[in-house]
């Protein structure tokens, strides 16, 4: 089991590689088959005359696939550890990703959401919990920078294989289904390094969500924003006057953003104290940015510019606020807190992307922005107010 040297707060004084590889390597498997799973299954039901109506319903229950795995893993972490209920989340991912071949009717593709992506949540849970355990808090930043830039490659890397491989046949289904296997192979070398769950949880699970707020709530609106505003965000830049190349062009710039700038922002972390502050600069940016997004709309080179920093601050919310996180937690109270930290990631994935549409269907198109800039506007003023009144806490 992992027995590094701790210190007196229970972190660990040195980074545990053998841990980190099995946590990133097998995580970002899962994302690339989750990068091919989203275009292939959204194409499939459209070839088979499903409405689009149908078809957003059936990938929201991804939102609510999370929620629940995210109220279950901790029990699951402690009741039978960490690695063997990460080894059976691989095999349930990889069983119900071939159902969606198999299952004709479309009913049956809602029950296999669920299973998917619970299955794939609780790998993440469980992931984010050992790289946080192995990491020490002086470079705690910088690894889970590394960890968000190699599962950006992981995720970019699934449409690349979807755009080789195509929708048609077993095919497809069958290379995700053993890319997600292949998850297994590290964790399982290094299960004798995994971080022990051995107690239960003092709070109640909704309790974790409050205990560290800023984090959550930084999840929350990286949630909202990604999936809601990267969903929306073609149909947004078509509006404005350019054409799908420029558009697509647009949020690959984001991507990209999002790629470089997660090291330097974990890196940046490592070397705060309290890193509440700059979880705030960055909602700050990512406020701004949508605010200045309407009056840039006939220019795409400077809103490539700006498009290039906001995506990296957005994601970089993800990493800081699980590298807070990870500061002020240790042990069963960490998983814990980080299952609470993908609960709200999820809700903000099930909100986000109703509230924007709406936006936009109330001012066209710049209701978009506004709505983006709604959700950072909250954190802004969430965060603010901590820093002012709540001291050290959150």
């Amino acid at each position: 089991m992992l027995e590094p040297t701790n210190d007196k707060a229970g972190h660990v004084e040195e980074i545990h590689w053998p841990s980190l590889v099995a946590a990133i390597t097998s995580v970002s498997a899962v994302g690339i088959a989750i990068g091919l799973g989203l275009p292939l299954l959204s194409i499939i039901l459209e070839k088979r005359g499903v409405p689009s109506t149908l078809i957003g319903l059936n990938t929201a229950m991804m939102g609510v696939a999370s929620m629940l795995a995210a109220v279950v893993t901790t029990k699951l972490a402690h009741r039978f550890g960490v690695v063997q209920t990460m080894i059976w989340a691989v095999f349930l991912s990889a069983l119900s990703s071939l159902g969606f071949y198999y299952a004709e009717n479309l009913l049956l593709w809602f029950p296999l959401r669920i299973v998917f992506h619970g299955a794939t949540t609780t790998l993440f849970i469980l992931s984010e919990f050992w790289i946080n355990a192995a990491s020490p808090p002086s470079k705690r930043g910088f690894v889970l920078g590394l960890y968000s830039t190699v599962f950006s490659l992981g995720f970019a890397a699934g449409p690349l294989v979807f755009s080789v491989v195509g929708s048609e046949g077993l095919m497809p289904f069958l290379i995700g289904a053993c890319i997600i296997l292949a998850a297994a192979i590290p964790i399982f070398i290094a299960r004798n390094e995994s971080p022990i769950v051995d107690e239960k949880p003092e709070l109640h699970f909704v309790r974790y969500i409050f205990l560290v707020p800023t984090a959550t709530a930084a999840v929350f609106v990286f949630g909202a924003v990604t999936v809601g505003g990267g969903s929306l965000f073609t149909s947004y830049a078509t509006r404005l006057g350019f054409n799908e190349s420029q558009a697509a062009l647009l949020l690959t710039v984001m991507g990209v953003g999002n790629f470089v700038f997660q090291i330097p922002l974990g890196l940046l972390a490592d070397r705060m104290r309290d890193k509440r502050p700059l979880l705030s600069i960055m909602a700050t940016i990512g406020l701004v940015g949508a605010l200045l997004l309407p009056s840039l709309s006939s220019n795409w080179i400077i809103l490539a510019i700006i498009l290039l920093f906001w995506g990296g601050c957005v994601s970089g919310m993800y990493t800081v606020g699980l590298s807070h996180l990870g500061t002020r937690l240790t042990g069963v109270d960490l998983v814990a807190a980080n299952a609470a930290f993908v609960f709200c990631y999820a809700v903000g994935m099930v909100l986000g992307p109703p509230t924007i549409g709406t936006a936009m269907d109330f001012a066209n198109p710049s209701g978009f922005a506004w709505a983006v800039a709604f959700f950072f506007g909250l954190y802004v003023l969430l965060s603010g107010i901590r820093l002012l009144f709540m001291g050290k806490r959150g």
